[in-house]
């Protein structure tokens, strides 16, 4: 099969890479299970995973658009988004994000500021992604401490591992979307530069290009609750002239989302040396980025006087808070298949960042983040002894962050980390065994406020997988995993604009330890596959950030305590070919997620999914692809003090793929209509849920062309 260079402006862009993949199933038209690289150092198959993982192709990623991962993998199962406008969006596994979910580039960290607050953009964009593999519960066992609720690992092609057959293969992308007024384009190929003997050098290039202007919505942009909840409070303040003109400025959003806009570019170089045992290879990246922060306004402490007062009104609304971010990013990758003592397969990964971004406020800067970081991992694939196979890695990593500014919230920290992990597996025709675990040392110091903690953290699980039939596969996994305390959980005392939080950390907080049991069951029996997950995970001292009803510049106290808790929930999904008819194959798609996450002693956690289901339906033919899907929330009412409740929602979306000359060709067109019947839709795991809803209808034309 020739190797493809699937691209676009906001979902795909890199080397389809078919050597991941099992042969095409003939008889039902649809690919078979994945090879999965990301959950552990051994890969399987997806039906054999012991653990909740799954694979999105080149195929999958190019009929979508997204100018961010967590709204590009929102609809995956078990999988939704942290939304902070359509830029900063990150994803949300089973409940968790932030720290406790890891963003991986091709197997190392996105060396970046997205998880010290949900208005920072992920460094990774999705117009490079190619392929992405998502684990859904611990991964803390081979990526550390941040991967402890789940882990996103996005390849994008940027060091080739593959000779292009023809010599060279690209591709470009172009799409136009009416909800924002978009327009994105990028482009990549890889190229043989030579040969000497039965070595290869490949040089890869690629760029992208993104415009978005503020989107559409339906109605408000503040929802009918919180519109609710401030008249309730205005008339408690009838005689405050300046929070009558704040309200009224505020319902003024009606239509479109401000400060919504995006302007993206970016673009890499790469080259590797490809021979028969393996390849070695660099690649020199980087991204920029302007994007605008919704419903986030600087702070003001309110002085006396009218003439102070009159001032304040007058700037307020001129302040919208833009992110100016800009990564430098240079990497090594390598892999060395030539067995050496015990050892059968050498895989080398190493990146380093130079990351900054800059809150403007209007024309001011307000805060600088900057982050210099570099992360290195190293894994031994073992050879096969009978039955038994295994694996041993090492990974360090170190992070120089500091914020510098009106938010600097959290101080200056420097954090290194150091991980040795082991996998050993054991497997018959029908039973595989395996157990896993993992040491990580943690060093955190905050010199300018004097304070440093230290951490050694182990983690351990073990899994049980029986395929009882050739069609059916059975997984149990017991796990306990510990989690060193973020620097932001530990260090923070400052106001949080993003959050509308003055935020204070616990330099005392212990390690979060959890205990779990996870199963997943694959089947499939003739034209029909389905995949269930369950999951119940109890935490020990979990970190949250709680409300304790104090404020401070005028906002309202946040804390980050340890509390235990409770997570539970499952994942199924189902596909089923249907029939053909008039040369099209008709197949169906269904899937149901639910989380429910409680602390023992104190409510509910804040901003969990609620439970829902997503019905799609497909027709393909060699010319015309046909798609609709339901995505149907339910309503979210069981919250944390200082949330409001999240109605539910149902949002159509529709899509029209066509090839002028067929499959073999490498030109096709596609029109989208997303949201179809401009549903009002509010995630729940969002802090502006109730200031910024998802986009209205989108119609959105794109043109790719492969060669």
């Amino acid at each position: 099969m020739k190797k493809k260079l699937l691209l676009s402006g906001a979902a795909a862009l890199g080397l389809y890479a078919p050597h991941f993949a099992l042969a095409q199933d003939e008889e039902h038209g649809h690919p078979d299970d994945e090879i999965i690289v990301t959950g552990t150092p051994i890969a399987h198959p997806e039906h054999e995973s012991i653990i909740a993982a799954e694979v999105l192709t080149a195929e999958d990623l190019a009929s979508r658009g997204e100018a961010s991962l967590g709204e590009l993998l929102r609809q995956q199962p078990g999988v939704s988004s942290s939304f902070f406008g359509p830029a900063a969006s990150r994803p949300i596994i089973r409940g968790l994000g932030g720290d406790r979910v890891s963003v991986l580039d091709a197997g190392i960290g996105s060396i970046d500021a997205s998880t010290v607050s949900d208005d920072h953009a992920v460094a990774v964009d999705p117009a490079m992604a190619q392929r992405i593999e998502i684990v859904r519960g611990p991964a803390s066992l081979y990526y550390g401490s941040s991967a402890a609720g789940g882990v996103v690992n996005v390849f994008d092609g940027r060091i080739p591992n593959e000779v292009p057959e023809d010599g060279i293969d690209g591709a470009l992308r172009t799409s136009l979307s009416s909800v924002n007024d978009g327009v994105e384009a990028a482009g990549g190929f890889d190229a043989l530069l030579g040969r000497s003997g039965d070595t290869s050098f490949v040089f890869h290039g690629e760029g992208y290009y993104r415009d978005n202007d503020d989107y559409e919505i339906p109605g408000f942009a503040e929802s009918e609750r919180f519109r609710a909840a401030e008249e309730a409070e205005e008339a408690e303040h009838e005689d405050d002239e300046d929070h009558d003109h704040e309200h009224e400025e505020e319902e003024e959003a009606f239509g479109t989302v401000p400060n919504t806009a995006i302007t993206a570019k970016g673009g890499a170089v790469g080259g590797s040396i490809i021979f028969p045992d393996g390849f070695i290879g660099v690649s020199a990246k980087i991204s920029r980025s302007l994007y605008g922060v919704p419903g986030h306004h600087h702070h003001h402490e309110e002085e006396e006087g009218e003439e102070d007062h009159d001032h304040e009104e007058e700037d307020h609304g001129e302040e919208s808070v833009n992110i100016d971010l800009e990564q430098e990013r240079y990497d090594l990758m390598g892999e060395l298949n030539k067995p050496f003592l015990f050892i059968d397969t050498t895989k080398i990964r190493f990146g380093y960042a130079d990351y900054t971004h800059q809150e403007l406020e209007g024309a001011d800067v307000g805060t600088t983040f900057n982050n210099k970081g570099y992360e290195g991992r190293i894994e031994f694939l073992e050879k096969e002894f009978g039955n038994f196979r295994g694996a041993t890695g090492f990974q360090y990593k170190h992070r120089n962050f500091e914020a510098i500014g009106d938010e600097a919230f959290t101080p200056p920290n420097i954090t290194d980390q150091f991980g040795v992990f082991t996998v050993r597996e054991y497997e018959t025709e029908n039973w595989h065994a395996q157990v896993a675990g993992r040491y990580e040392h943690t060093d955190t110091e905050a010199e300018s406020v004097s304070l440093s903690r230290s951490f050694d953290a182990y983690s351990v699980s073990a899994g049980l997988g029986v395929e009882p039939n050739e069609n059916l596969f059975l997984g149990v996994n017991l796990l306990r995993t510990e989690r060193a305390p973020a620097p932001e959980e530990l260090f923070s005392d400052g106001p949080h604009l993003a959050t509308n939080a003055y935020e204070v950390g616990d330099p005392t907080l212990g390690k979060e330890t959890a205990r779990g049991v996870e199963t997943t069951l694959h089947g499939e029996y003739g034209p029909i596959g389905f995949t269930v997950n369950g999951f119940y995970t109890d935490y020990k001292d979990f970190v949250a950030l709680i409300p304790n009803g104090a404020e401070e510049d005028e906002l309202p106290v946040f804390e980050f305590v340890a509390h235990d808790a409770v997570f539970k929930g499952f994942e199924a999904q189902a596909d089923a070919d249907l029939f053909s008819t008039g040369g099209f194959d008709v197949s169906a798609r269904a899937q149901l997620d639910y989380v429910r996450a409680k602390f023992k002693n104190s409510g509910d956690v804040p901003r969990i999914p609620p439970l829902r289901t997503v019905l799609g339906l497909e027709a393909r033919s060699s010319h015309i692809d046909l798609r609709g899907e339901v995505e149907i929330a339910a309503e979210q009412d069981r919250i944390a003090n200082y949330e409001l409740p999240t109605d539910g929602y149902t949002l159509v979306n529709l899509a029209a793929t066509w090839r002028p000359g067929g499959e073999d060709h490498g030109l096709s067109v596609q029109l989208r209509a997303d949201n179809v019947t401009n549903e009002e839709a509010r995630l729940a795991t969002s802090f502006l849920k109730d200031v910024a809803p998802l986009p209205g209808r989108n119609i959105k034309l794109t043109l790719r062309g492969e060669f």
